[in-house]
């Protein structure tokens, strides 16, 4: 065999920006589609609305240009939406939760929160449309805060993986976290 015969047969170990030496990439997950609804409004209300005018005036051919513009402008609104849910994403490891928002097309929020800080998990599904399109909302409970996760697909799934994160940590660390002198 060669070196790049080995190479190649090596499982290569996912990893992301801000990982730290020995961190294992558990999975990564983001919101729903549904979160996504008002960029869909947002697509439609423009196309929709210059779409009247040449039902109306059907004589004047120039009017039958507003359709055409007022999907570019929908596609455009749509597209920065589109942007925010693409690359919002939540990064389970081993050791951490980290929440990475995107805000604006240049703008980041990043939130780290350590699994051995969790007191709890809990999940809530919306009634009817959250069990149809199968979202829900993920509560994460530490000493300092809450983080909410709104619009989870698949939320008893995510559920059920962060709990079994949780009490990896716990199992591993024991009841209380060492602190380092």
């Amino acid at each position: 065999m060669t070196k790049k015969d080995i190479k190649s047969k090596q499982t290569v170990q996912p990893s992301f920006e801000g990982q730290r030496d020995g961190e294992n990439l558990l999975f990564i997950f983001r919101r729903h589609l549904i979160s996504m609804r008002k960029g869909f409004y947002l697509l439609l209300v423009p196309f929709a609305i210059a779409a009247v005018p040449p039902l109306i005036w059907s004589s004047n051919l120039e009017l039958f240009l507003l359709p055409i513009a007022g999907l570019l402008v929908g596609l455009l609104m749509f597209t920065y939406h589109f942007i925010l849910w693409y690359f919002t994403i939540y990064i389970v490891t081993d050791q951490r939760i980290r929440q990475v928002t995107q805000r604006g097309f240049f703008g980041k929020d990043v939130i780290d929160l350590r699994l051995s800080k969790v007191q709890s998990i809990s999940y809530n599904i919306p009634g009817f449309s959250g069990d149809i399109f199968h979202f829900g909302t993920i509560v994460i409970h530490t000493f300092v805060g809450d983080l909410v996760i709104h619009h989870v697909e698949h939320p008893v799934k995510i559920y059920n993986k962060l709990q079994d994160a949780v009490n990896n940590v716990v199992d591993s660390q024991g009841e209380y976290e060492e602190v380092d002198k």
